[in-house]
């Protein structure tokens, strides 16, 4: 193989892990965001029985 050809596919490989490596950052950030506003819906829903689960009562 020579030089030019070995040159072009190198750059060919370090493109696609460039693109690969910006894609996986791009869905990271999604999901982090995702994240964020599922704690934030989660916060904001009133609990369906509030003294439910308040206290544990058990026997031995």
């Amino acid at each position: 193989m020579d030089i030019a050809a070995l040159s072009m596919a190198m750059s060919q490989v370090s493109v696609a892990q460039s693109a690969s490596l910006q894609v996986m950052s791009m869905s990271k950030d999604m999901a982090e965001q995702q994240g964020q506003q599922l704690t934030e819906m989660l916060k904001s829903v009133p609990a369906a029985h509030p003294n439910l689960g308040g206290s544990l009562d058990i026997s031995v």
